[in-house]
């Protein structure tokens, strides 16, 4: 899905109208012969049951590689960077609780603005600032002291502001980065 159609989506709130649309798209990969399903998107996720309905290819799912990765290095509490749509929901918190055990911290409502903000504006627009960069960072630091012990940066855009040199003490979970790592390993593994 591209990402003006994904914002549009997002924005007026309409997740069931995005999850047939999704559907469609993995219909369609289904019949052209795909083995296995990859939503890159953590927003999108929320919607992952509409849209593998009747979808007889699995979908890997992007909290697989990602709690992989998180309980590699033994960590059990994680911040949750992304759009606001993606913290303010329950449904990532829920897979990683349920799933692998992983307590996820989100940033406050005001923070949650704040970084939805600067995607939407700023990196959806390939503007990158010091201000929005230290902006992040200080939220990474404050989720820290509330007890993350790592931090996902849950969406494509985020690192490109923050990378693990900004913060070499705590590690950052790239999502994109591991779920199409895990994507390539698993389509060579046939």
């Amino acid at each position: 899905m591209n990402f003006e159609r994904s914002a549009h989506f997002v924005t007026n709130n309409l997740w069931d109208e995005g999850g047939e649309y999704l559907h469609g798209k993995a219909l369609s990969l289904e019949r052209a012969g795909a083995d296995f399903i990859i939503c890159v998107s953590n927003t999108w996720h929320r919607v992952s049951e509409a849209f593998k309905k009747d979808v007889k290819i699995p979908l890997y799912h992007i909290v697989d590689p990602t709690a992989k990765a998180i309980l590699g290095l033994k960590v059990q509490t994680v911040a949750l960077l992304g759009t606001k749509a993606t913290m303010s929901s329950g449904y990532l918190p829920k897979e990683f609780g349920s799933r692998f055990g992983i307590t996820i911290v989100v940033p406050t409502g005001e923070e949650q603005t704040y970084i939805d903000d600067v995607i939407f504006n700023e990196l959806a627009k390939s503007q990158f600032t010091d201000e929005s960069r230290h902006g992040y960072l200080n939220i990474v630091d404050k989720l820290v002291s509330r007890g993350a012990q790592g931090v996902i940066l849950g969406c494509t855009e985020i690192p490109l502001l923050i990378e693990q040199k900004d913060r070499p003490s705590i590690p950052l979970f790239n999502t994109l980065e591991l779920h199409a790592r895990g994507a390539a390993e698993m389509a060579l593994a046939g």
